[in-house]
């Protein structure tokens, strides 16, 4: 059966290629859709861009037809814009106000009405919203309604964790430890195993013999860690997964690399240790850059006091308070003077690095579940020659409208990169900031 799919505003402003998305079905754009495409056009953000290109690819299907007839789209599919929200009244008078949300909703009713009314239905009704509250609206009212599930990934449950454990005869374990790898072939193992994927071997007899180690960038063969001291500017590994996190942080040949994890399990200070460990010490990269959305990302913080890095502090001070830590400060305002002086670390809002080309610089892009699929794209492409990029956050902690654990910019380039051997991830489990601290991620 065919179906029809009525597309809501913020669907559009989330993809603007959505359009293209139903393959043969019918997409329907109502005309108040148009009216709040319009109002976000001369954003700054990206809503904005998005509202700009929808309107560019809805001017260019005019010259196929009448969009109000409706025309063919590639995908063999047919869009059409639509006027007419009679049943208005009846959805009004059941939520009692006068908005643009009652007037799609009003659209889709239209449509489900004139398929009831037909001997045989030949079409089923969709609407499409990101918005929760308007497909709540949406199944009140006896609407088939759906979130837009194109550009998801795997959920949380699903998600690609960067290790696996095997059970394996013990002799296995001592093959390793004699020729120092193994190869990944004769274990005849049942799912494939990714570039740098660390892999925790256990004694299938019960024993406490174990070996850690990691799927070489080829994705052929298991090797040891290169890292022989997981101690960095004072900061130890405290369980398995900070572990690999700092193998693939200190890692030169991983120029990529994703961490997600709760909050408290490590994630900001590793990777602070690590960079200032590649910068200050190693003299690797030129330049430790540290950046943030200031959520939601593009917002603009003119309107806060003071100077630009006055008006960035509260906005950073996490990271702030992780770079105290490490210098081991004892006043306020000597971290101030500690990064004046070494000039080679910069705390900046992620919205003052986009359009910049970053050569020979260790970034780490902190909170990036903020960040959508495009954002993400686009700040990954500014990597120059001889960088690396950290990009961490917690994917259950969403501050963005249209974001969720399983659409945001995070998530999808982990999916995204899981097979490339310049690029590595793990998932930290463990809280390691105080019991309180763990229970509170845990239950909370």
């Amino acid at each position: 059966m065919k179906k029809i799919f009525v597309l809501d505003t913020n669907v559009l402003l989330h993809d603007p290629n959505a359009i293209f998305a139903f393959e043969e079905h019918e997409v329907i754009i109502p005309a108040v859709v148009l009216e709040e495409i319009d109002s976000k056009k001369r954003n700054a953000d990206e809503i904005g861009r998005n509202a700009r290109n929808v309107s560019r690819l809805l001017d260019g299907l005019r010259e196929l037809g009448h969009l109000h007839s409706g025309v063919p789209l590639a995908n063999g599919g047919n869009l059409k814009v639509e006027l007419n929200h009679r049943s208005f009244v009846k959805v009004q008078e059941m939520f009692g106000e006068v908005s643009n949300d009652n007037r799609i909703l009003a659209v889709a009713l239209n449509y489900q009405n004139e398929e009831n009314e037909k001997e045989v239905v030949e079409r089923q009704v969709v609407l499409v919203s990101k918005d929760v509250l308007v497909r709540i609206k949406a199944d009140v009212l006896g609407l088939f309604t759906q979130d837009y599930l194109s550009d998801r990934t795997a959920g949380l449950s699903e998600l690609y964790p960067g290790y696996t454990a095997l059970k394996v005869h013990p002799s296995v374990i001592d093959e390793f430890y004699t020729y120092r790898f193994l190869p990944i072939k004769p274990l005849q193992l049942s799912y494939s195993l990714y570039p740098n994927e660390f892999v925790i071997l256990k004694d299938e007899m019960g024993t406490n013999k174990s070996a850690l180690l990691k799927v070489n960038t080829e994705g052929t063969k298991l090797e040891p860690l290169f890292l022989s001291n997981d101690n960095v500017w004072g900061i130890s590994a405290r369980n398995a997964q900070q572990r690999m996190a700092l193998e693939l942080l200190l890692n030169d040949d991983i120029p990529l690399v994703t961490i997600t994890g709760k909050a408290g399990t490590g994630k900001t200070l590793l990777a602070l240790a690590a960079g200032l460990l590649k910068v200050e010490d190693d003299h690797k990269y030129k330049k430790l850059l540290i950046a943030r959305p200031v959520v939601p990302m593009g917002k603009d913080i003119g309107y806060l006091p003071g100077e630009k890095e006055e008006k960035l502090r509260p906005w950073m001070q996490p990271i702030y308070d992780n770079l105290e830590f490490l210098f081991d400060t004892k006043k306020s305002g000597d971290i101030d003077k500690i990064l004046m002086g070494l000039g080679s670390i910069q705390v900046e809002a992620l919205t003052y690095i986009r359009g910049r080309s970053i050569p020979g610089q260790f970034i780490i892009i902190d909170e990036a579940q903020n960040l959508s699929r495009h954002e993400v794209k686009t700040i990954v492409s500014r990597v120059g020659e001889g960088s690396k990029i950290i990009l961490m956050g917690d994917p259950e902690q969403i501050d963005h409208p249209y974001l969720d654990s399983a659409s945001n910019g995070l998530t999808y380039i982990v999916e995204r990169f899981k097979q490339e051997g310049i690029s590595g991830h793990i998932m930290l489990e463990k809280g390691e900031r105080s019991k309180l601290a763990q229970l509170a991620a845990d239950l909370l």
